[in-house]
């Protein structure tokens, strides 16, 4: 007979989160972006980082759902998704020692070294991410639910934000590169030790289903077509690059920095509607309120997380910080976003029932897009904490109100199936953002030598439209 819940279960069914949080914190802001720029050099640092971020997280959007499939049908003593928490952070440990090993390594090979690296570290963490988001449907009555999701959304935004702030990132921005890989694992350690202790029977004697492939091949087709239009979209881009290289530099400027733009914009809508053509298997699909609904998320987010990828370089060249001390305040303004997304979520659920969710998600993307200009026009750190703020704020009221508002237009029968393909955009935003713009930002470093750092200004400026097209974007969400 399973014993009844208690309080620390709340802790220990969420804590793997906490782990999770604290290594995409950790790597993909601070310590990946500071070893592609001493690998590749100034001029390319931007291209070979977003090509990195591109095969990286549709490795991570593929290997989450295999390993969560996976697990739901895993039978062992130690439970179904115990195993795979368990052999993903021990796989995530011997990558991020390694990595720390390959930061002794020079030029384009130690890239490719690190390249290999972060596609086994996104095997290893999604392995155990997979399994993990199985143990509340597993674990907890649907009355309960709600409030064990909240204290997920609280060991996996503030807390390993703050956390990495407080401590990971002031060893990255000191130079203490093994300190700070120390730090990290001693996290992932303690937060898989006591993720163990969630009250897990033995899955030995279960009686389950057959694996049912299609969905898994479904979302491969997905992210298939998605991958082709971006990768195509950011290979234009390049090839255009290349052929207005040479005289009228500032005119060149001005056509890449718009065609890039309306690449991404492309990358978006088109990359939408093919997925979401393929995963409903409706022909007319790219003309639904649901497709609409995920482009402004996608929007959305290429702007959120482009602006978290890239801020380490956009503030060394902004404000001149030299290589990893840009990693400190990097570190700190990620964490007042991620204390004002905690402080603006908690009312938002209120907000949203009381004015509704395409109201909130309206205001969400003007308050981002805001937060945007004052980061681009600051001239100090302490006004690009104030940009940090409305930034969070939007971010915060954005993932409660979109995610009620995706609820209510999604069938009601098929709202499994319907928000699943969303997770594709939460992949494909950093592969947007950083693949295309990536190349964008080092053209204007190659041109514009004597303005250091303008690249990412600009690459900032379209991350700014983009909160105003996920806005312009809900024109075509109609509510029932």
């Amino acid at each position: 007979m399973e014993r009844p819940l208690r309080w620390y279960d709340t802790i220990t069914i969420n804590i793997y989160f906490l782990g999770l949080s604290a290594l995409s914190q950790t790597m993909s802001p601070l310590i990946i972006p500071l070893l592609v720029q001493q690998f590749v050099g100034e001029n390319l640092k931007g291209t070979y980082y977003g090509n990195l971020r591109l095969w990286s997280l549709m490795m991570a959007l593929l290997i989450q759902s295999l390993m969560g499939m996976l697990s739901d049908h895993h039978k062992s003593k130690f439970g179904k998704r115990r195993p795979f928490m368990f052999a993903g952070t021990l796989g995530v440990i011997l990558v991020v020692v390694l990595i720390g090993f390959a930061a002794n390594l020079q030029g384009f090979a130690g890239y490719w070294v690190l390249f290999g690296l972060v596609i086994l570290q996104q095997i290893g963490a999604n392995t155990g991410h997979g399994a993990v988001q199985g143990l509340i449907p597993d674990l907890v009555p649907e009355d309960k639910r709600g409030r064990f999701s909240a204290i997920k959304a609280i060991l996996e935004v503030p807390i390993p934000v703050i956390l990495v702030s407080l401590t990971i990132g002031k060893l990255v921005a000191n130079g203490n590169l093994w300190t700070a890989i120390f730090v990290l694992i001693a996290i992932l350690v303690l937060a898989m030790i006591l993720a163990m202790f969630a009250p897990e029977k033995s899955s030995k004697d279960s009686l389950t289903s057959s694996l049912d492939w299609k969905p898994f091949m479904r979302l491969v087709s997905m992210t298939a077509v998605f991958t082709l239009v971006v990768l195509g979209l950011g290979q234009a881009i390049q090839w255009l690059q290349t052929i207005l290289s040479g005289e009228n530099g500032n005119q060149n400027l001005l056509i890449v920095s718009l065609i890039g733009f309306l690449a991404m914009v492309v990358a978006i809508v088109i990359g939408v509607s093919a997925s979401t053509r393929i995963g409903i298997g409706d022909a007319n699909a790219h003309k639904s309120s649901f497709n609409w609904w995920v482009v402004n998320r996608l929007a959305f987010l290429v702007g959120s997380t482009g602006m978290v990828s890239f801020m380490v370089y956009f503030l060394q060249g902004k404000f001149n910080y030299v290589r990893e001390q840009a990693a400190g305040p990097a570190a700190q303004l990620t964490m007042i976003v991620g204390v004002f997304i905690l402080l603006s979520a908690l009312p938002s659920g209120w907000l949203t029932d009381r004015f509704g969710a395409k109201k909130i998600v309206t205001i969400s993307g003007l308050l981002a897009a805001l937060g945007a200009l004052i980061v681009i026009i600051a001239p100090s750190l302490t006004f690009v904490f104030v940009g940090g703020i409305f930034i969070g704020i939007g971010t915060g009221f954005f993932y409660s109100a979109n995610w009620a508002l995706g609820t209510e237009i999604a069938p009601k029968n098929e709202a499994g199936r319907f928000l699943g393909i969303s997770n594709l955009a939460g992949a494909g935003a950093g592969a947007v953002g950083a693949y295309i713009g990536g190349p964008i930002a080092d053209y204007f470093t190659v041109l514009a030598p004597q303005s250091p750092g303008l690249g990412y200004v600009v690459l900032f400026a379209m991350y700014g439209f983009l909160f105003l097209l996920s806005v312009a974007c809900l024109r075509g969400v109609q509510q029932a």
